[in-house]
């Protein structure tokens, strides 16, 4: 007589040393510590992959996981959260094409200086990166040199990336004509053109572990700080307002707010939108 299969783990299931020896696994071979992650979010994203996995047991899939590297990309990218399109939110956009980006621009050329730099934290496949090289685009600061950062932490998503091809779905926020200036159909997908891509510089980065951010005048962070504690959101927040220069621009996600102890780094221009402008007020990092 055959054993049925065991049912794959749910989240409810995962015990804490299950959790604990993932966490290990990731930290010592990613860089990626589980730690300051909400629990309850990160378990769960955990069980979807088991049950993609069909694995019958806990004990399977950690031996897959300590042999199969590409596996290991795979949960770490599955736990990072990589959901988006381009021009997410579209108010957003508007506002920083009519406002936020010439105004930064101003305040480059006024400084004297000769470069302006965006930050896409977070940048899952590219979207949010490439919206912004095409406003750049368009808004043809020829004088600037406009350096475009996109990071993740996810090796396979970046490349992804990197590639500039996507799904019809990914376009649903893009307008015809932006389509027929920017994108090449391509096998029933979507290619944006390469003077775009050129325009975006992707690199491995973890807000969470970094020694370092990179300076930046413009630093877009969406729908990433809700899976942070709230301890980790402050020292986050604390590090993105050392990181921009007086004046600078943050942008958060809808769902996301400054802690009590991080608003004196900042105000709010555009509340709705979570569009914050950094002041004067020196930082003071919280410690790990």
């Amino acid at each position: 007589m055959t054993e049925p299969t065991a049912q794959p783990l749910t989240s409810e299931e995962l015990s804490d040393d299950e959790f604990t020896a993932i966490r290990e696994l990731l930290r010592d071979r990613r860089q990626f510590d589980l730690g300051q992650y909400k629990d309850r979010c990160i378990r769960r994203r955990i069980a979807k992959r088991l049950r993609l996995c069909k694995v019958a047991n806990f004990a399977s899939y950690l031996k897959r996981l300590e042999m199969d590297r590409d596996e290991l990309d795979t949960l770490l990218a599955t736990l990072s959260i990589h959901v988006s399109q381009f021009f997410r939110n579209p108010g957003i956009f508007r506002i920083l094409e009519q406002r936020i980006l010439p105004d930064l621009c101003q305040r480059v050329r006024t400084a004297k200086r000769t470069r302006l730099t965006l930050w896409s934290a977070g940048c899952a496949s590219g979207e949010e990166p490439y919206s912004l090289a095409m406003l750049v685009d368009d808004l043809a600061a020829t004088d600037l040199d406009i350096r475009i950062l996109a990071t993740d932490i996810s090796n396979p998503v970046l490349e992804t990336a990197r590639s500039g091809h996507f799904d019809v779905t990914r376009m649903k926020e893009v307008p015809p004509e932006v389509i027929s200036r920017y994108f090449r159909a391509e096998n029933g997908r979507y290619r944006l053109i390469e003077c775009v891509r050129n325009k975006v510089e992707f690199l491995r980065h973890n807000i969470m572990t970094a020694n370092e951010y990179p300076a930046a005048d413009l630093i877009l962070c969406r729908n990433v700080m809700i899976y942070f504690t709230r301890q980790e959101q402050e020292r986050i927040l604390s590090r993105f307002a050392a990181a921009l220069p007086e004046h600078g621009a943050l942008v958060l996600g809808r769902s996301e707010t400054m802690t009590d102890n991080i608003r004196c780094y900042y105000h709010a221009e555009f509340p709705v939108e979570r569009i914050y402008r950094r002041n004067a007020v020196p930082v003071s990092i919280p410690a790990i």
